[in-house]
């Protein structure tokens, strides 16, 4: 008898989520794969504190945001031009301040 090597992969049985969490769903339906990525969104640890932690979560949000329709991708909108403003208008007065000085 044959040994299992953990690189065979049966193509009848579902492989990673499906066959883990989602058990009894069809792999090839649209909404069931839908739910096991937000799944996955929903289960990852994100690295806090770092730069790649922040991107990381700067991209969830913008994937979130081309998700929604109507006033919450307006609101999502807002939100990141109001950052965005925060940040240049924080920048400039770092420059007038740093040309100040000299």
């Amino acid at each position: 008898m044959r040994r299992e090597e953990p690189g065979d992969q049966n193509p009848a049985q579902p492989q990673g989520r499906f066959r883990d969490d989602l058990i009894g769903l069809d792999p090839d339906d649209p909404e069931a794969q839908a739910f096991a990525a937000h799944l996955d969104r929903v289960q990852s640890v994100p690295k806090p504190y770092t730069v790649e932690g922040y991107l990381t979560q700067v991209g969830d949000f913008a994937e979130a945001a081309n998700r929604r329709e109507g006033h919450r991708r307006l609101s999502a909108v807002v939100v990141s031009w109001t950052v965005i403003l925060a940040l240049v208008s924080a920048a400039v007065v770092a420059l007038v301040t740093l040309i100040s000085l000299l």
